[in-house]
């Protein structure tokens, strides 16, 4: 492998960054935080390419992870991703958290992370059902072999680190669309139901 991939994830409460050098070698980061990824984010990049005594041109490809997920997490990692991608002239791979997850585990797996409410988003790799990724009832997971994700009790642990994962699938796909959010679920939040304020003139 030639390429030296930068890898983020901020769709939960954390800042994930990791950097898959071209000998292999990984160095990774990860910060617990409810908030304040916007302003650690790019700082937590530089720290890591300062660490491996690299600067901005020396990364080839950017990983982003596209969730499902936070839904302001997730805008804030694929809209730097598209904005390093335009400013360093390289390609930006865009990773779903259920394929990062899934990386390295061994199959027929079944991938399923909390999305509250007692649903989870779903995943299956090698099963006959499940091949695309959707929003479940716990109750209604279908049964696996293998399985891993936050919507279990027990199940198996990550192979690696999430940053890890993004940037070692980044590293193997070709170039394509821009990155975009991974929703399957929509926002939350509602518009505010009062009214307009009146201005006085």
């Amino acid at each position: 492998m030639s390429e030296t991939v930068l890898a983020f994830d901020t769709s939960a409460a954390h800042c994930a960054a990791a950097l898959l050098l071209p000998d292999g070698k990984v160095l990774n980061r990860l910060e617990i935080m409810e908030k304040g990824q916007a302003e650690r984010l790019v700082p937590l990049l530089e720290d890591l390419l300062a660490e491996a005594g690299l600067g901005w041109p020396a990364v080839t490809r950017i990983g982003v992870g596209t969730g499902p997920g936070n839904f302001t997490g997730v805008r804030l990692s694929v809209a730097l991703a598209r904005g390093l991608a335009l400013g360093l002239n390289i390609p930006a791979i865009g990773v779903t958290r259920l394929e990062a997850l899934a990386h390295g585990l061994p199959r027929p797996l079944l991938v399923a992370e909390d999305a509250r409410r007692n649903e989870v988003y779903a995943l299956g790799f090698d099963l006959a059902e499940m091949k695309l990724p959707c929003i479940l009832s716990r109750d209604a997971l279908p049964a696996a072999p293998h399985v891993t994700g936050s919507g279990f009790a027990e199940g198996l642990p990550p192979a690696m680190p999430l940053a890890e994962a993004i940037a070692r699938i980044a590293a193997t796909q070709p170039p394509g669309p821009r990155p975009a959010p991974f929703y399957l679920r929509g926002a939350d939040a509602a518009p505010p139901s009062d009214p307009p304020p009146v201005i006085l003139e």
